[in-house]
């Protein structure tokens, strides 16, 4: 494909807008001054149209430092202050988990032409409970929004248009910017940053890859890129800007006509932080989104007041749950369980896995190391006997498979007769093609609510276990410079990362393999295949999370385990009622 369609160049990532220097306004009054970088923007309307410095202003509670911005009147920044940025090699910086930094416009500024934002200035005062943010634009039109802070990494905001001429005042439609989805730091790969909307039935994702130039369509013809996504019939519930842990989340009172969410292209890596980053890759990229009002009319001295709640932090289920309870508009949607492999299906086991995780955790106040470990232990001992029952049922298959063969070998000139005799064979000794099979399709909802939990627990991020410094991350000890050619291993550029956990969790899998036995009618040379066949996973996941190559690896351990208490037991086939049958080129004694 990269022959014959290559990848489009991509957009000049550098932007000639001068940098803007900032007047900060500390809860304590003092001011500060600093020059931030704007993001490289692309198909984003401008929020302001003027030079003028921007004035910020911090609010702080138990849980977060929220930073308004005078351009454009809305929430710039959001600090959490419980969950820092972490790094490899157990080293912390002073820099918190942000969301929301490097976004073109703050959240809940409104967009829609110079009759609904003017020059986008406002002016921020300070109250008892919060922030109010107003203006009054040259058309009539005055702004006011207030926010306060709340609980469970809640903003509450409300947002006035009030029509202060004589005269009926047109208002174009209206986008309120919800905020931008971005990575969350450097080995953040971007894969599940994306835009999560509900419309009351059923959430829908957008990533990155709607708007990708080199995605092709059916045949492989390439897929013209899209400048934005829209969607929505007067049904907008909420919207989450997320990454893999943390999300940020408008949800009105009032459902919302649409979403419109686009892309912008960020800076990239430097520094340490560009360490385990591909030199020749693209740029990392947000996705910044907005719900949208429709135009509308106001009288002379008419209002319309709206009020929206903002969710800013953690994808933490309990959290998110008490607050789909408090508001009815499940919000606990927003972890993303539903949007993997069997749907909702696997999201109830996801959900089920992650209380018990956090149960246990709290239970025995060990590492989340140790609660992975105990609680794959528990699921195999809840699972041993469909195992057990599945790795007899193999047993006895292959016991029976000469006999089988002999039948085949007999009526192998009318291939219907064959197989009603392989049938009636089976039936009359009680195995069954799917026995070996039907207890592994029965575990696999469960195998992936547990594979899906593992790989968006916020609880995981940062936690050691052994040598592993994060969970959530590689368990990188070290980089081999010069392999970073290798496909799936390294990183080019670079060099290959040394993960001791996938290469360990390898080795378990060929072994498991070669203590099953071979399917029954399989050719030698796939039997081959499949022995070796989990070297596959093990480059597929090799740069995967630890805490899930530390679920697989013990979960392979167990299966070992049971294998050979299996095997130990004989398996005695008894023959049917029937004539049983001379494999070919024996004699009969």
């Amino acid at each position: 494909m990269p022959k014959y369609y290559p990848p489009r160049p991509l957009a000049p990532v550098s932007t000639n807008t001068a940098a803007t220097p900032v007047s900060v306004t500390n809860t304590n009054g003092t001011a500060t001054s600093t020059t931030l970088p704007p993001p490289s923007l692309e198909a984003m309307p401008a929020v302001v149209n003027t030079n003028v410095p921007e004035d910020l202003v911090e609010l702080t509670n138990e849980n977060a430092r929220y930073t308004f911005t005078s351009h454009g009147g809305g929430l710039k920044r959001v600090e959490l202050l419980h969950y820092p940025e972490t790094i490899a090699n157990r080293r912390q910086t002073n820099r918190l988990a942000t969301l929301n930094e490097l976004t073109p416009a703050p959240t809940l500024s409104l967009l829609g032409g110079d009759a609904i934002a003017g020059d986008g200035l406002f002016k921020l005062t300070k109250t008892e409970t919060g922030l109010r943010a107003e203006k009054t634009l040259s058309n009539g039109l005055s702004i006011v929004k207030t926010f306060e802070l709340s609980t469970n990494y809640l903003v509450t905001a409300s947002v006035r248009l009030e029509n202060q001429s004589d005269q009926p005042l047109n208002l174009p439609a209206q986008e309120w910017v919800v905020g931008t989805a971005t990575p969350m730091g450097a080995r953040d790969n971007g894969q599940a940053v994306g835009v999560l909307w509900y419309n009351g039935s059923k959430t829908e994702d957008i990533n990155a890859g709607y708007f990708n130039t080199n995605t092709t369509t059916m045949f492989f013809f390439p897929r013209t890129p899209k400048a934005e996504f829209r969607g929505g019939a007067s049904n907008v519930v909420w919207v989450a800007a997320h990454n893999q842990f943390f999300a940020l989340a408008v949800m009105p009172q009032q459902a919302a006509e649409s979403v419109v969410i686009r892309r912008v292209f960020l800076p990239r890596p430097s520094g340490e932080e560009a360490m385990l980053v591909a030199t020749n890759g693209p740029p990392p990229q947000g996705l910044p989104a907005a719900v949208v009002y429709p135009a509308l009319t106001l009288a002379p001295k008419q209002s319309l007041d709206r009020q929206v709640n903002i969710f800013a932090g953690p994808k933490e289920y309990r959290t998110l749950a008490r607050l789909a309870v408090r508001f009815g508009n499940n919000i606990d949607l927003a972890m993303g369980f539903d949007r993997t492999y069997l749907g909702r299906f696997s999201a109830f086991f996801a959900k089920m896995l992650l209380l018990a995780m956090n149960g246990l955790h709290d239970l025995l106040r060990v590492q989340y190391g140790w609660v992975i470990i105990i609680l794959t232990i528990l699921i195999k001992l809840l699972f041993w006997p469909l195992t057990q029952a599945s790795t007899r049922s193999m047993k006895r298959m292959q016991a029976l498979q000469p006999q089988m063969k002999a039948i085949q070998e007999k009526y192998k000139e009318d291939p219907v007769k064959m197989n009603r005799k392989v049938m009636e064979f089976m039936k009359e000794h009680k195995v069954s093609p799917l026995g070996g099979c039907l207890p592994m399709l029965l575990q696999m909802p469960v195998f992936i609510g547990l594979y899906v939990m593992i790989q968006s627990a916020i609880e995981l991020r940062g936690a050691h276990f052994l040598w592993v410094s994060d969970l959530t991350q590689p368990d990188t000890l070290a980089v081999i410079p010069g392999l970073g050619f290798i496909p799936f291993l390294g990183v080019p550029g670079v060099g290959m990362p040394l993960n001791p956990l996938p290469l360990i969790m390898g080795v378990t899998m060929l072994w498991q393999s070669h203590l099953a036995p071979p399917s029954p009618g399989m050719d030698p040379a796939q039997q081959k295949i499949m022995r070796y066949m989990p070297l596959i996973f093990m480059l597929f996941l090799y740069n995967f999370s630890a805490g899930l190559t530390l679920y697989w690896t013990v979960q392979n351990l167990l299966t070992i385990a049971q294998t050979k208490l299996t095997r130990m037991k004989p398996e005695p086939v008894t023959a049917g009622k029937g004539p049983v049958l001379t494999p070919p080129g024996k004699k009969k004694k």
